[in-house]
């Protein structure tokens, strides 16, 4: 497996990744047009020219960022492969200068694992909610908000 920073080529196969876990629920759908206009958000991990699993690192703030669009091909959990994705964009906050980190998250317990704390929702400035207007389920977000405090590179 190969873990490297998205191209306009994985577009197709990130929207559909993407797309099986929208349509549980699960996460914020993504059109191809917010693919592309945030390609360089986002890394990719692959194998055999297949994307199997995708995050984004997205800034919101001049000292806060968002990791979103975390789906991994479900017979590769276990793997390793989202911890490679989360951690690649963790280290790319660092050389950016942002030091905090947040998810919104059905899976705390893996953030946690990478060492963010649940935090309560409302600590999250207003603008981030700019996306959750097109989830199903605003505003009654069940998901758990993480926040990781980073300490240089």
């Amino acid at each position: 497996m190969m873990l490297r920073k998205a191209n306009v080529k994985d577009v197709k196969q990130m929207q559909d990744l993407i797309g099986r876990f929208a349509s549980r629920g699960e996460m914020i759908p993504k059109s191809l047009s917010e693919l592309y206009d945030q390609i360089r958000d986002f890394f990719v991990c692959e194998e055999d020219r297949t994307i199997v699993g995708t995050c984004a690192l997205h800034i919101s703030w001049d000292d806060l960022a968002e990791i979103r669009s975390l789906a991994v091909e479900e017979k590769y959990w276990g793997k390793g492969v989202g911890e490679s994705l989360v951690r690649a964009c963790i280290e790319e906050s660092k050389k950016l200068g942002v030091q905090r980190i947040f998810a919104l998250t059905y899976r705390a317990d893996f953030f946690k694992k990478l060492g963010f704390k649940e935090i309560d929702k409302s600590m999250l400035p207003h603008k981030i909610w700019a996306d959750c207007l097109r989830c199903v389920k605003f505003p009654d977000c069940d998901e758990d908000a993480l926040l990781l405090v980073s300490h240089g590179s």
